[in-house]
């Protein structure tokens, strides 16, 4: 039984042997090939560890007393770069075995000392290799489930960008308004030395800050007229509409709080919290920023876009109550040293000038 077994695994499996004297590994390669395993020897552990770097193994039979060094020198190099390799040490006697401590540090899956009988050696190999097999498959079943959750967080990107183009199509004077609200957050962003994922998370932010203006009717998002009292508080809806909207995929999770915070007030006079200051999430206090710059520097329907000069006056002025001035600071040194970055974005989606 166990050779029929061994021999559907001829192909599959590979292990090494690293062993100083070279009739062992000359006894463990015919041994090993003859239950259907492939074999390859070596005789220099520093050899070994370079083929190991080179060449897939899924099992090493690794000797411990050898020069020029120890088997566990030997492992502590390998597991540098390789961490899931099956290892079997062997021993000639089995008080100058390592540590227990020394095996489980070094995840040293098992031993065995060194006998002209190689029953239970075999027994260990195939333990070991019914372990690698399980993990292959848990390997391969993970790469599955990733793939097919990759595809459906696609699907819902996907999805949910229609939702977003959907609400700019609505209002021809909002169209690339989040694009570019995006784009100037992660402009402000790397002005802030911030890090790789707080400009991926302040990208997606800004792209989907309004998604929940979906849910607000048109007769009041598209209304050139002021606003009653009631439509204004409909219209002060959308931040909490977007965050729900986006709180089942895991890709949105961390920049949820742009969604719902956007127009929280540094004066705490903004909404839907209210809250005030640094209680304002920090990637909210800068999408803030942008969308107020997008919103002033864009043709509405009862005005022109305002110009640059009125625009860096208004953030001036709104320091330390509508924006957090550390923010507006960084915002306005970009407008008066980098404006090209500004033109570039304003360029890019078409604005007028």
């Amino acid at each position: 039984m166990r050779k029929a077994a061994s021999a559907n695994l001829h192909y599959k499996y590979k292990i090494i042997g690293v062993d100083d004297e070279a009739g062992i590994l000359d006894t463990l390669k015919v041994f090993l090939n003859k239950a259907g395993y492939g074999f390859v020897g070596i005789t220099n552990p520093i050899e070994a560890i370079e083929r190991i770097k080179q060449e897939h193994f899924d099992l090493m039979l690794l000797d411990f007393i050898m020069t020029p060094i120890h088997g566990d020198q030997v492992v502590e190099e390998i597991r540098k770069f390789n961490k899931d390799l099956y290892i079997l040490l062997l021993t000639g006697h089995k008080d100058i075995a390592p540590p227990l401590d020394t095996i489980k540090r070094l995840d040293i899956q098992g031993y065995c000392e060194k006998s002209d009988k190689f029953d239970q050696l075999l027994l260990l190999v195939e333990s070991g290799i019914k372990a690698v097999s399980q993990m292959n498959q848990i390997r391969n079943i993970n790469l599955e489930l990733k793939d097919t959750y990759d595809k459906l967080e696609q699907a819902y990107m996907e999805n949910i960008e229609t939702l977003r183009y959907t609400v700019e199509a609505k209002d021809p004077y909002t169209r690339g308004h989040s694009d570019r609200v995006s784009e100037y957050s992660v402009l402000l962003g790397k002005k802030l030395g911030l890090s790789d994922k707080d400009i991926n998370d302040l990208r997606i932010g800004g792209l989907f800050h309004d998604i929940g203006k979906i849910g607000i009717p048109d007769s009041i998002l598209l209304k050139d007229s002021k606003l009653t009292d009631y439509e204004y508080s409909e219209i002060k809806n959308h931040p909490t509409i977007g965050m729900h909207i986006l709180s089942s995929a895991t890709i949105f999770k961390d920049s949820l709080p742009i969604v719902k915070h956007h127009h929280e007030r540094y004066d705490g006079k903004g909404y839907p919290g209210k809250l005030k200051g640094e209680e304002i999430p920090y990637l909210a206090r800068i999408a803030a920023i942008s969308d107020s710059f997008d919103a002033m520097t864009s043709k509405r329907t009862y005005r022109n876009s305002l110009p640059i000069d009125v625009v860096k006056a208004e953030i001036e002025r709104c320091k330390g109550t509508q924006f957090d001035p550390k923010y507006a600071d960084a915002f306005l040194d970009i407008l008066n040293n980098d404006y090209d970055e500004i033109e570039k974005i304003r360029k890019k989606y078409n604005v007028e000038q």
